[in-house]
């Protein structure tokens, strides 16, 4: 290991706490930034077994703030920053907080990390910065083409990053995860909102357009990926795509769901869940190429069979009632 004691920001999230059980089992040094709040919770760290945990140091603070953010990175060798917000409707609703927490928030990171001489920052991008594609499969090179308020400001925080690699020599890497799925993930997104519907008894779901494909990356998958763009030299200065390199319709996926559930479904379009339609991206496959020739990382959940195993994985944590109680199924989450 090139680097053993790792901040990861957004560590009490779906990836983030993924992420942060991986490297302690490793054997990294994790320190994991949390969201403050009032109620102590530190989200799904919460959920985590008291051997990981017991070897885990929680900073609570707020990535917008910049001596919180220092004060964090302090006496850490890098940073994973994972730390956003994410979900697009919400984004149409409140885009003022995704450019306080997505830009300033990278901006606070990237300060700290040339103040305090970090060895390497690997920032989070999204798939959602290329938009609709253009071409297939999706290359790093890519033109990017934000199609709501939260793509907009992962680009900006992308071009940020890559601004303090070139003017001050920051050794900043960025990963960019396509469709991240698997335990603990939010039940904005598409797969939860699926499984948990279903598993609540309901045949007749609802989702929103069912067209658009995407690119769907196992969680561990993801956090194996990390890892790698952290300890590769090469990664330094480059933009690097993780995903499956499947590509999968959002209705075809909802009735691979339902055939693994070994239930019958209807689907029907709910209006709350569409895009404005110039807002939504229709295709996402990965080129993970790039990824592959630097890290020697190869996804472990690839193509349908790994795609099945990866929902079979979900489905099981989403089936347990410990876990699902934690959800508010029938209410659509922004």
């Amino acid at each position: 290991m090139q680097y053993k004691r790792i901040l990861v920001t957004g560590a009490d999230g779906f990836i983030g706490s993924h992420l942060v059980e991986y490297l302690v089992r490793q054997g990294y040094s994790v320190k994991a930034f949390a969201l403050y709040n009032s109620f102590n919770s530190w989200g799904w760290l919460d959920s985590l077994s008291p051997d990981i945990m017991n070897n885990v140091e929680v900073f609570t603070g707020d990535i917008r703030d910049p001596e919180g953010v220092r004060t964090a990175m302090s006496g850490c060798e890098a940073v994973l920053h994972l730390a956003a917000l994410i979900a697009i409707p919400y984004s149409y609703h409140s885009p003022d907080t995704y450019v306080d927490t997505n830009v300033k928030g990278t901006l606070n990171v990237l300060q700290a990390a040339r103040a305090l001489d970090i060895g390497k920052v690997v920032h989070t991008s999204t798939s959602e910065v290329y938009g609709t594609a253009q071409f297939v499969p999706i290359t790093e090179e890519h033109p990017l083409h934000a199609q709501s308020p939260y793509s907009a400001t992962k680009v900006a925080a992308d071009q940020l990053a890559l601004s303090f690699y070139r003017s001050f020599a920051t050794p900043v890497a960025i990963i960019r995860p396509f469709n991240t799925y698997g335990p603990r993930q939010s039940a904005r997104a598409v797969i939860p909102t699926i499984i948990t519907q279903l598993a609540a008894g309901a045949r007749s779901i609802k989702l929103g357009a069912l067209t658009p494909t995407r690119d769907f990356n196992y969680v561990l998958d993801t956090v194996r990926a990390f890892e790698a763009v952290l300890q590769a030299d090469q990664s330094v200065g480059q933009v690097l795509n993780a995903g499956s390199g499947y590509e999968v319709s959002i209705e075809d996926t909802a009735r691979m769901i339902a055939e693994i559930m070994g239930v019958s479904l209807s689907i029907e379009c709910d209006e709350m869940r569409l895009r404005p339609e110039k807002s939504e991206v229709e295709r996402l496959w990965a080129d993970n190429s790039r990824l592959r020739l630097i890290t020697e990382w190869e996804p472990a959940f690839g193509g349908l069979d790994g795609f099945r195993l990866g929902l079979e994985k979900t489905i099981c944590w989403f089936s347990k009632p410990e876990n699902v109680k934690n959800y508010k199924v029938g209410i659509y989450n922004l």
